[in-house]
């Protein structure tokens, strides 16, 4: 009962926390919008804005809504602040990337490669992970659907090179019921 209580009050405490880093943003957008440089398939001009070599690029707070990032070189990339909603990433490598803060609904992350990826305080709801290699990846306080991350939890290895955070200890394996550390492979 007093693990239960803990978990609510710790819950509790990361709502609260996650409102409260949102209610100025949300405020501010109210008082004074702000123009997106969203990008939608059907703009023609955003199409070719992303053809060419992506690794390393700077995509930071760019919007991808309906996009396919299918089979993309994201690597070493900055996706700090961006969105994508209903998009499809799979294949694609977003290794080294900074997605640190990204908001991701229900985007396909199959197969894709998020080594070494910083994806702290990501917003990573309806997301799938299937296949994806996840090796030193930072999850520490994004929000994932629970299957997802018992999902990733079974995979969890490696340390991140910049953050030094465990990808098992971002992904908080250890607190799900019947968590079984990944074996490394040899």
């Amino acid at each position: 009962m007093l693990i239960e209580m803990v978990t609510f009050f710790s819950f509790l405490n990361k709502s609260l926390k996650r409102l409260l880093i949102f209610l100025p943003l949300i405020i501010g957008l109210l008082l004074n919008p702000i123009s997106a440089n969203a990008l939608y398939p059907s703009d023609p001009s955003s199409v070719d804005g992303l053809k060419g070599d992506l690794h390393g690029a700077d995509l930071q707070n760019n919007e991808f809504v309906k996009y396919d990032l299918s089979n993309q070189d994201l690597g070493e990339a900055n996706l700090q602040g961006a969105y994508m909603s209903v998009t499809t990433a799979a294949n694609s490598s977003f290794k080294s990337a900074n997605m640190k803060d990204l908001i991701a609904y229900a985007v396909r992350f199959d197969n894709a490669d998020l080594s070494d990826a910083n994806l702290t305080n990501g917003e990573l709801m309806k997301s799938v992970f299937d296949g994806a290699t996840i090796d030193g990846a930072d999850f520490t306080d994004a929000t994932l659907d629970l299957p997802q991350r018992k999902s990733l939890c079974e995979r969890a290895t490696g340390t991140n090179s910049k953050t030094g955070v465990d990808t098992v200890d971002s992904l908080e394996c250890s607190g799900l019921r019947g968590y079984i550390p990944a074996t490394p492979e040899a």
